[in-house]
């Protein structure tokens, strides 16, 4: 038998729900991620990468062919601004994709340096509310029912600024957003440890975005993104600390070994990723509006494959979170049994589930080897000879 055979024969009947639950499953990956970028001492360019949003979307869209998981963009304004969101629209939809969360960029531009919405100056706050509003009125246009918020803002200096000042800017500029939001319309705080600021951040933790969640009203959720913590935080329990309260949001999905590094997640620590996703099936968030969104920079790596193998190890990792035996596992809690309840979670890790993926593609009408095919197609060199003029996207 081969390995697809030999897990469906060990699961028996369950083998249906979990094929049903990886069909099921939907991510979001980011135009950013499919342009040019780099670190912050340079950035690289890498032959065919898209000159403009609709040509990030055609490369969105060949992640989608060959994963068949992956139907949703998320943009980043401006960076993909256009001059008629409505064909951007259209676009999306002829290659099969939905416009996703739309991220209002408020850490680049020269005003912003000592903050955006926490500003001490009025009409630089002013300046950062009006384009998050202007964001709002993309997300509509576009179909997108979230705007994902992420705030560089912070201090560098002990008393280069009021602490308490900083907390009621944000909370101010924030009601004004959210009394904005479309009435089918989500707001995802996200929270940083630290950089650009680098003595306080005004959202620095899960604690600290969820509190002005529960200022802003319902439809105001933290988003979590792995690289964004200390070293050691456990991030599963933060998982189900914020569904629990009815407040988890989303992911940023990435992974690092120092800092928010950006890299493929699941290539530093695949168990972390396994537990999280472990809790996340705990808590029932796939059925709940979670949104599963990438956040990546592919700086060395080709972008298109670095984004496809991505999304295959986000799907690997749900599938072995669906093997965990459940009625083994709370047997073992029940009992008190330590090592029996942890050799239950680490058995589901230890499968290999790669067969069982490849055998959902299939299902999904997408690639069995998806990194293989694309190779095979010859998509990069095409649009490498089809890009050769003009300016390369990028996030600087």
């Amino acid at each position: 038998m081969n390995g697809y055979e030999l897990l469906a024969e060990k699961l028996g009947d369950d083998v249906a729900r979990v094929e049903a639950a990886l069909r099921a499953q939907e991510l979001e990956t980011p135009s950013w991620a499919l342009g040019n970028s780099g670190t912050r001492f340079g950035v690289f360019a890498q032959p065919g990468v898209p000159r403009d949003p609709f040509e990030k979307l055609e490369d969105a869209a060949e992640v989608h062919r060959h994963t068949g998981i992956a139907p949703s963009v998320a943009l980043h304004i401006p960076w993909d601004r256009v001059d008629d969101f409505d064909a951007l629209s259209d676009r999306a939809q002829e290659l099969g994709l939905r416009l996703g969360a739309i991220n209002p960029n408020l850490f680049q531009e020269p005003e912003y340096k000592l903050g955006s919405v926490c500003n001490p100056d009025p009409s630089v706050r002013r300046r950062a509310v009006e384009h998050i509003r202007d964001c709002i009125e993309v997300a509509t246009r576009v179909g997108s029912d979230a705007i994902s918020l992420w705030l560089a803002d912070g201090t560098n200096y002990p008393g280069q600024d009021s602490l308490p000042a900083r907390r009621r800017r944000l909370l101010d500029a924030l009601h004004q957003v959210y009394d904005a939001l479309g009435d089918d319309m989500e707001l995802l705080v996200e929270y940083k440890l630290y950089e650009p600021a680098f003595y306080a951040t005004d959202l620095a933790d899960w604690g600290s975005a969820l509190l002005v969640c529960q200022e802003l009203g319902d439809r105001a959720n933290v988003l979590v993104d792995l690289g964004h913590h200390a070293q050691g935080v456990n991030i599963e329990q933060i998982v189900s600390l914020l569904h629990g309260a009815g407040r988890l949001g989303g992911f940023h999905f990435n992974d690092r070994k120092y800092g928010d590094d950006d890299l493929i997640v699941g290539s530093i620590d695949p168990f972390q990723l396994f537990r999280i996703f472990f809790e996340l099936v705990e808590v029932g968030a796939f059925a709940s509006g979670v949104r599963f969104t990438v956040d990546q920079s592919h700086n060395v790596e080709p972008k298109i494959e670095a984004m496809i193998q991505t999304v295959m190890n986000l799907q690997e990792a749900y599938a072995k979170a669906l093997l965990v035996d459940r009625q083994a596992l709370e047997t073992a809690q029940a009992e008190g049994d330590v090592l029996e309840a942890n050799r239950v979670l680490t058995d589901a890790f230890s499968t290999d589930v790669r067969p069982l993926c490849a055998k959902v593609r299939e299902q999904l009408g997408a690639s069995h080897d998806p990194i293989g095919a694309f190779r095979a197609s010859g998509y990069g060199e095409r649009v490498a000879q089809a890009r050769a003029h003009g300016t390369a996207a990028a996030w600087r």
